[in-house]
């Protein structure tokens, strides 16, 4: 699914608009229909329905489902700045239908003090939607911090109040705390960073029918990763291949004390699908490899840490869980990166490794794939203010060096060589605890040793990290699952995707 800017938003409006062709009020009319319907078969123990309504669109959007909420049963009141306002001319046109109806009440927004919220109440935030361009400030701003501190369900209509689109504000700003968000047609970019995306609470996103022809043709740098994506290139198993036909893989990892790191890569690499798993680690670690993980073969690099890096070059290799960094280890790393040409997977201390000096990002081979959370990411590139001018900032690096970065984070950014970027919308907090980056490198190295492209691999390597955590959040709660949890449920994935591949033949 495309992402889209403010502007490219309000073309798309315009071109359905045009083209369908259908009025600025019938589009109104079928956006708000699209909110009324999901109000109603999700909100059915509260009754009562409080909206804050701007006098832009949004707040005609809010002025439209306050009218059809009420016909569908729901006590409704409706809260506007005031009535001598400059409304739009669509929200003019519902504040004039919605005043035909006696049983619903229309108050100023002064009048809210005085208003009794009981227990049951849902409170609507129709006030600015995509259009706002600054922070909020005077009667907004004290609106927004006051209807914050009530202890009510809160739903946004299309982005919550205070909050922009495309970025971040500078200074400090008030936003509507949401505990849905229902966004019209995609995601904004803004509900997918975590110093923004903290506002929106749940997010719906609803199909109001804008132009499809638009969609397709329109270019955006910015996509997020959803099921049918994944399932356009996913490659079911053939039932007449061998083991060679899925490819060798080698983990690189390991140092005394930080074995576990390197057999959860390992383990994953397998449950991911490899023909053939190998882990090179120092002999330190012979026997919990070869006990943990029994499918794999070891290959030894030295005794308490790895020293030569002596690796088959005709393999997909993933080099970094527990790794550590002894001087020895990150010699023989550079040595080795030095006179290897092939794409691989770095992370963690390989990573912390290469970062000792800028010039080493030049030895990573060029369409690798780097996995750093925030601060090794720092450490590999440089400090930045937020979550987007980090993002900006891979996007810079990955052109530079031709490489692909699994930005790590609440929602993982894959950043590609000609700077797309692709968010992914599974994985949950769950997944904040130490080996679940291992687990993702195994699963990386071993879809790239199966044959899939760098950019596939990143794709389905992180939504399928992510929907195994889904998974096991369910089974052991976010609190108590373990990274060897989310391994466990690789399969749960991977026969749910098959499934519904061969239901699309």
């Amino acid at each position: 699914m495309k992402v889209f800017t403010t502007q490219q938003i309000r073309d798309w409006d315009q071109f359905t608009i045009s083209t369908e062709p259908i009025s600025s009020i019938q589009l109104m009319e079928r956006a708000s229909m699209a909110v009324a319907n999901w109000l109603s078969e999700h909100c059915k123990i509260h009754r009562r329905v409080v909206l804050f309504c701007g006098n832009g669109n949004n707040g005609g959007d809010g002025l439209a489902v306050a009218r059809m909420l009420y016909l569908k049963g729901f006590d409704v009141d409706v809260f506007i700045k005031d009535f001598k306002g400059e409304f739009s001319e669509d929200a003019l046109v519902n504040l004039k239908r919605l005043e035909s109806i006696s049983g619903v009440s229309v108050r100023t927004f002064n009048q809210i003090e005085h208003y009794k919220f009981d227990d049951k109440t849902i409170i609507i935030d129709a006030l600015f939607g995509t259009g706002l361009s600054r922070p909020l400030h005077g009667e907004y701003k004290d609106l927004v911090d006051g209807i914050n501190k009530k202890n009510h369900i809160k739903i946004a209509l299309d982005i919550p109040a205070g909050l922009p689109v495309d970025g971040i504000f500078d200074d400090n700003f008030s936003v509507l705390k949401a505990d849905y968000t229902l966004t019209f047609q995609c995601w904004k970019r803004s509900f997918l960073h975590p110093e923004t995306g903290k506002y929106t609470g749940k997010v719906i996103v609803l199909d109001i029918g804008l132009s499809k022809d638009y969609n397709e043709a329109t270019k955006t740098d910015y996509f997020v990763i959803d099921e049918r994506s994944v399932k356009s290139f996913f490659k079911s198993r053939n039932e007449f291949a061998h083991k060679g036909n899925y490819g060798k893989v080698i983990i690189v990892g390991g140092s005394y004390g930080k074995i576990g790191a390197v057999v959860l890569a390992t383990k994953s690499a397998l449950k991911a699908g490899a023909g053939l798993t190998f882990t090179f680690a120092p002999r330190c670690g012979y026997e919990i490899v070869q006990i943990s993980c029994p499918e794999a073969m070891f290959i030894e690099g030295g005794e308490q840490w790895i020293k030569g890096f002596n690796i088959d070059k005709g393999t997909t290799i993933g080099i970094g869980p527990g790794l550590g960094t002894h001087e020895d280890t990150q010699k023989g790393l550079l040595a080795f990166l030095e006179d290897y040409h092939t794409p691989l997977v770095l992370d963690a201390d390989a990573l912390n490794s290469i970062s000792e000096d800028h010039k080493n990002l030049q030895l990573i081979p060029k369409k690798s794939i780097i996995t750093p959370h925030p601060k090794e990411f720092e450490r590999l590139f440089g400090k930045t203010e937020n979550s987007f001018k980090r993002l900006e900032l891979a996007r810079e690096k990955a052109k530079e060096f031709s490489l692909y970065i699994v930005l790590k984070d609440h929602h993982t950014q894959v950043v590609t060589p000609e700077g797309d970027v692709y968010y992914n919308l599974t994985g949950n907090a769950g997944l904040a605890k130490g080996g679940s980056g291992d687990i993702l490198t195994g699963i990386l190295t071993s879809l790239l040793a199966q044959g899939y492209s760098e950019q596939e691999t990143c794709i389905l390597g992180v939504w399928l990290h992510g929907k195994a955590a889904d998974f096991a959040a369910k089974k052991h709660s976010k609190e108590s699952m373990l990274p060897t949890d989310v391994m466990d449920e690789l399969g749960s994935v991977f026969t749910e995707l098959n499934k519904k591949t061969e239901q699309n033949l």
